[in-house]
């Protein structure tokens, strides 16, 4: 998939002082759409109240959050319950999650950190992750339109920051081998913010 040209747009980026939140920040402007970038100093984000306050106004959310002092089962889930009652009161209809490979399907259907030989001193923090995607299928709203994105494998190495478009990109199963740069994956999330095509789902996005 490549970029396209869409209508200006108003995204808010929960997260976005973090390594993906400055890309997709990058991306979203580069193109013209206007651009609040939320942090902790900005508001609560398993706060709906918080959600609410800050989203009000804009067509579009993006949240790439992470809190090293909670606990991944507690924290992902409470994030999307936030999001699903937050945005659709301040008239957000469309969100846009960063999630992890690691719960992500490969081609044979099994998930990626249950594969052989797939790292496990963090799956405490996968499972959370995991925990959160299946809290905003149960808690969003009709009036919410979401799709959770997650490199197919990892991030490769970019120097640059914020860095720049190597390629393009493509949907695809997790692969624990698969690499894309912050830019490219950004392209991807906010191509979805903007022009929705995935719908209540966890897809994966891999380098082409």
């Amino acid at each position: 998939m490549t970029n396209q040209m869409h209508i200006q747009k108003q995204i808010i980026v929960f997260g976005a002082r973090g390594r993906v939140g400055r890309a997709v920040v990058a991306e979203a402007r580069a193109r013209g759409h206007r651009v609040t970038e939320a942090g902790r100093a900005e508001g609560d984000v398993t706060s709906a109240a918080d959600v609410a306050r800050l989203a009000a106004g804009h067509d579009a959310a993006v949240v790439a959050v992470y809190d090293p002092q909670a606990a991944p089962r507690e924290f992902f889930p409470a994030v999307a319950r936030a999001l699903a009652a937050g945005l659709p009161r301040a008239g957000v209809g469309r969100l846009v999650g960063v999630g992890l490979a690691s719960v992500l399907a490969t081609e044979s259907g099994v998930a990626l950190m249950d594969t052989p030989g797939y790292p496990q001193e963090w799956r405490a923090f996968y499972a959370g992750h995991g925990a959160g995607t299946e809290a905003l299928r149960a808690a969003a709203p009709d009036a919410l339109d979401w799709a959770v994105l997650s490199p197919a494998g990892d991030f490769a190495a970019d120097d640059a920051d914020p860095p720049a478009p190597a390629g393009g990109y493509a949907l695809a199963p997790a692969d624990a081998a698969a690499r894309i740069t912050h830019a490219d994956f950004a392209r991807a999330v906010v191509d979805e913010a903007t022009a929705p095509t995935l719908r209540a789902v966890h897809a994966g996005v891999g380098a082409v």
